[in-house]
């Protein structure tokens, strides 16, 4: 995921929204018995194009959860949005899960599953077509949708970076 257009945010102006996608029981085999703790995937965002997701670990739920939103509000990161939905069909894969997402017309809503529609509404997006393959671990789900919209480029930036006028992106 080294993309130069990666553009970190500041949580200090944003009323960001928390969204929690997964929780988990999870086990430590010990000399002395098992230690059991729990694991929680969150995804923050203010709807409006920033997004981020974290991982948080305690002996209780109100905890892990707590950790995960401050994880997340650490690794913000901007996405482009046009009208409600995404510039261009995107396909992306992180371990066992690959994601596809494509722009859809206006009423169409946010048509995905579980991880990927908690990643999806927390940006902003309303109107998109995705589909998960593979492996349908939450945690892998959610990296890969984030990584296939942080490689969602607009025409400004396409302009910008081949160093050409917009006019001549969209005609030749």
């Amino acid at each position: 995921m080294a993309n130069s257009n990666i553009k970190k945010v500041r949580t200090s102006d944003l009323e960001l929204k928390d969204r929690l996608v997964s929780i988990q029981r999870v086990t430590k085999v010990t000399k002395g018995g098992r230690t059991f703790s729990f694991s929680a995937i969150v995804v923050v965002g203010n709807e409006n194009g920033v997004v981020g997701y974290g991982l948080g670990k305690a002996s209780e739920v109100t905890a892990a959860i707590a950790k995960g939103v401050e994880d997340a509000k650490k690794n913000l990161v901007k996405i482009p949005v046009l009208n409600g939905t995404i510039p261009h069909k995107q396909e992306m894969r992180y371990s066992g899960s690959v994601v596809m997402i494509r722009p859809a017309a206006p009423g169409t809503g946010v048509i995905a599953g579980g991880a990927m529609r908690a990643v999806l509404e927390s940006v902003g997006i309303k109107n998109v077509l995705a589909k998960s393959k593979g492996s349908s671990n939450p945690h892998n789900l959610v990296k890969a949708t984030v990584a296939a919209l942080l490689e969602l480029r607009d025409a400004k930036t396409v302009a910008q970076m081949r160093g050409i006028s917009l006019d001549q992106v969209f005609n030749g």
